[in-house]
């Protein structure tokens, strides 16, 4: 049978009660809680036929076994769905992808998905609620460490990177499942960086920077979407009809699956948009197909199936009839994803016990993801060492395995994180001194809120003075010291907002000391989102940002330092030079007193913020080979709309190390319609260079990659393109670039 002609049958014989049953999402059980709402029994409601889909299974055996219940308690035999946070890999924990997005490795992130899409396929889960691809500016906002960064651009190709990887050809296709595009939309803006808080931006915002990775995960297949916690411009998106049922389904053509946060049709109410009933409807009106967890869906809408609603404070006004046909349509989109996925041909459909990818290979790959992830800040000729070296290995992560899978890696085990002191042995054959150093933060409060989720940050109870001259005395003897520093686990993620984001002050104090004795220091900082390093950046030889890395993560930074694998990533959000500078982006709109680069009067600026102050931009990072960037040139130095324009340079490793070089074309358009960005990123590319070797790199540059939006609403939203002067500027970060000028012609 046809996929529509088998939800046509089903649509057909359903009850208005199995109906609604579908559109109930429950979870398993045996996952992490991130709300206080728990549903009723589920063992209950299976037998009912009260529920669509489960998260949070772990282990395929779980999971055959609530299908064949919630088969069994289905008239027409309906299955269930599987879904789990797939965040950052599965059972193989790859790093963060805030650090994955520094790879700038769109085959990497696709690579890391497929095989996260088949270890969970082994387990007969159905949908991953991934990618996370929430654009964020603000570094104090704790789920930057899911996200792809600060950039559009970047993050739209990634989105649609881990959509292929999740679903490959098809969502019948073994060893892959449905991507879920996440949080739909802009809960990455959230005001004062505090997560759940609403959002208010222009229009031309949410169009040119929010949504874009949005509609290329729907132009890349996406089957499902989740919708946001957080208000935009006052609507919360649980009831968000303007950008879900409009600009999503109508605007992108999406035609998959709509599904609530956890709990977000019920947190309505605190929204301030009216009781029960009335968020139940305005969710529902809205396009939230499933309910998550608050089970509201199946308690209001038969009531308001019969009854309809009236409620003019909420201007809304619906029949009985028209809430039944609001409920057909999630229904029909529940079921359709359900045929999508095979399961009304074969319910048992991918729960047959496939086997897993090895774990050999998804090491492998995790350890060349975490390589390519972390970013070489500075390097004063220390990097990379020599393997027969004293090496002094001190610091809160020196030893640590209970942070480095990050967070929201709920099927991972910290047990399978090779830590940094024996990754560093297994690559030399020799041990390294290691020291604590200090104690990850000072505060006991602070450490009871960051083992919320387990104990991975511990005390140790000596003075710090002991402590500091302990691994002072250990750095005195060795011939190089590397120093671990950064965040707990707990430090970035859900519900984990940092009013400073800087390094912990007594890991700040544990550098000044060793950086006191004058042996060469290395400082590698495990974090799980961009950190003010302030006088570590002066007082280190070298710095290397290795964010969270996963399970893996530590083995990718000890080739990093001993020249196995030589950095080559690139920074996919800007380092703050003070915890004050954000919410920062490379990408600011211009002013009319334009920052000069140094504090001056009367123009944009930080009064307190030295000149020197340490800054690395967007697309910063360093290798070990020297490259160097040719003058660029124009095919045309004017063109018609139509025509393509070439930007053609030669870059040349002119080092001894060999290098992956990104580079990136940015451009500026300096008379608008409107205020545009300083500069933008429009193009990037990424070249292998052996030593010596020259390649030229080619951009293809059309009138369209300078469209933008005038929106005085969302509904009256346009996209233009002015002729005239634009810059082009390539290089190797969005600061230090050369530029070109174009001049479109129409």
């Amino acid at each position: 049978m046809k996929r529509q002609d088998s939800v046509d049958a089903l649509m057909s014989a359903m009850t208005l009660a199995e109906k609604i049953g579908q559109l109930n999402l429950l979870p398993a059980g045996e996952g992490l809680v991130t709300g206080a709402r728990q549903p009723t029994s589920l063992a209950g409601r299976l037998d009912a036929g009260e529920v669509g889909a489960i998260f949070g299974t772990k282990s395929l055996a779980t999971a055959r076994a609530m299908q064949e219940r919630a088969l069994a308690g289905s008239r027409l035999k309906i299955p269930l769905f599987f879904a789990e946070d797939v965040i950052h890999g599965h059972r193989t924990v790859f790093p963060l992808n805030i650090a994955l997005a520094c790879s700038w490795d769109a085959a990497l992130v696709e690579a890391t998905s497929a095989h996260a899409a088949a270890e969970a396929a082994a387990e007969g889960l159905h949908q991953a609620y991934a990618p996370m691809i929430d654009i964020s500016r603000d570094a104090r906002w704790g789920r930057v460490a899911e996200g792809p960064g600060e950039d559009p651009l970047l993050a739209s190709r990634l989105a649609a990177a881990a959509t292929r990887g999740f679903q490959g050809a098809g969502l019948g296709t073994p060893g892959r499942i449905a991507a879920c595009l996440k949080h739909f939309v802009a809960y990455g803006a959230p005001q004062s960086g505090r997560d759940y808080d609403n959002v208010s931006l222009s229009y031309e915002d949410l169009l040119a920077i929010y949504l874009p990775p949005f509609a290329a995960g729907v132009a890349a297949g996406a089957a499902s979407v989740m919708v946001s916690f957080n208000a935009v411009n006052r609507l919360p998106m649980h009831a968000n009809a303007p950008l879900v049922e409009g600009w999503l389904r109508k605007g992108t053509g999406f035609d998959g699956l709509v599904v609530s946060d956890y709990t977000g049709v019920a947190e309505l109410v605190a929204h301030g948009l009216g009781p029960a009933p009335v968020a139940v409807a305005r969710a529902l009106h809205a396009g939230v197909d499933m309910d998550m967890v608050g089970e509201d869906y199946l308690r209001e809408l038969p009531a308001l199936a019969a009854a309809g609603l009236t409620a003019p404070e909420a201007a809304l006004h619906l029949s009985g009839a028209q809430i039944v046909a609001l409920i057909d349509r999630a229904c029909r989109r529940v079921l359709t994803f359900k045929a999508r996925l095979g399961l009304l041909d074969d319910p048992f459909r991918g729960m047959a016990g496939a086997p897993a990818p090895a774990r050999a290979s998804g090491r492998k790959l995790a350890r060349k993801a975490a390589a390519r992830a972390a970013v070489l800040l500075k390097n004063d000729g220390v990097l990379p060492l020599s393997p027969d070296i004293d090496l002094a290995l001190i610091g809160p992560f020196a030893a640590d395995r209970a942070n480095m899978l990050g967070t929201w890696a709920v099927s991972g085990k910290a047990t399978d994180v090779v830590p940094l002191d024996a990754a560093v042995q297994a690559l030399t054959g020799n041990a390294p001194a290691v020291a604590w150093g200090a104690n990850i933060v000072d505060e006991d409060w602070l450490v009871r809120r960051l083992n919320v989720h387990g104990v991975t940050v511990t005390q140790d109870p000596r003075p710090e003075a002991e402590v500091i001259a302990e691994a002072v005395e250990a750095a005195l003897a060795a011939d190089v010291v590397v120093a671990a520093v950064g965040e707990a686990k707990e430090h970035a993620g859900e519900s984990s907002s940092r009013l400073t984001v800087d390094l912990p002050a007594p890991q700040r104090r544990l550098i000044a000391a060793l950086a006191a004795t004058g042996r060469p220091l290395v400082v590698v900082v495990f974090a799980g989102r961009p950190l003010a390093l302030g006088p570590v950046i002066e007082e280190a030889d070298a710095v290397l940002y290795a964010w969270h890395g996963g399970v893996a993560g530590p083995e990718g930074v000890a080739d990093l330092l001993f020249g196995v694998t030589a950095p080559s990533g690139r920074l996919a959000m800007s380092l703050p030079a003070h915890p004050g500078e954000v919410p920062q982006t490379y990408a600011a709109d211009t002013t009319g007193r334009p920052d000069p680069g140094r504090f001056a009067k009367f123009r944009t600026g930080w009064l307190d913020l030295p000149d020197d102050a340490p800054r690395f931009p967007f697309g910063f990072g360093l290798g070990y080979g020297c490259v160097d960037y040719a003058q660029p040139s124009l095919s045309a130095a004017t063109a018609q709309a139509g025509q393509t324009v070439e930007l053609r340079l030669s870059v040349t490793n002119t080092g001894t190390h060999a290098a992956i070089e990104t580079v990136q074309l940015y451009a500026s358009d300096p008379v608008a319609r409107v205020t545009r960005p300083g500069r933008m990123l429009i193009d990037f590319q990424q070249v292998a260079l052996a030593p010596g070797e020259t390649r030229e790199v080619v951009f293809r540059v059309t009138a369209e990659q300078f469209r933008y939006p005038l929106a005085p609403s969302l509904e009256t939203a346009e996209w233009v393109r002015d002729p005239g002067l634009i810059g082009l500027h390539v290089g190797p970060n969005s600061r230090d670039t050369q530029t070109v000028e174009l001049t479109w012609l129409d």
